[in-house]
């Protein structure tokens, strides 16, 4: 019955909408407020300061991207091993930030403020990580817009 649940095509639109959606918001900010959310990457003193701004220009872009793609059902498996593979990310991030004791907060959707480094954010990090290996290991054209226009 979870297997069937797992694969069932509601599940994965469900997954696209929230993971894309969750993306896409957590990349307004940061392109919002660029230099602010570069300040955030360099206090995890975790990046060598010449990938710092390279970084913290990309992210937010990336995010957005494959945020809108997952939404409009194009390119999900490239988008959901791109998703898997910041989630693993920034839990390494937040790990050892935590580890390290930095008390900073985390960046994640906002860069004037948000929630404290902490093994929560690991957890819930780690938690997600669920949704886009879902996408990735599940295939369906329900409701996209590749198969919109197949069928016209």
């Amino acid at each position: 019955m979870f297997s069937k649940l797992i694969k069932h095509p509601y599940m994965h639109l469900v997954c696209r909408l929230v993971i894309g959606g969750l993306f896409i918001y957590a990349s307004l900010d940061k392109i919002a407020h660029p230099a602010a959310f570069a300040k955030t990457v360099y206090y995890y003193r975790f990046l060598p300061a010449a990938l710092i701004n390279v970084f913290s220009l990309g992210l937010p872009w990336v995010e957005l991207v494959c945020g809108l793609l997952l939404v409009l059902g194009l390119y999900i498996r490239e988008c959901a091993l791109i998703l898997i593979l910041c989630f693993l990310s920034f839990s390494v991030g937040l790990a050892q930030a935590a580890a390290r004791g930095i008390d900073i907060n985390c960046g994640c959707f906002s860069t004037s403020g948000g929630a404290k480094v902490g093994w929560f954010l690991i957890i819930r990090d780690l938690s997600l990580v669920l949704l886009p290996l879902q996408l990735f290991l599940v295939r369906t054209d329900f409701f996209n817009v590749r198969s919109l226009f197949k069928k016209a």
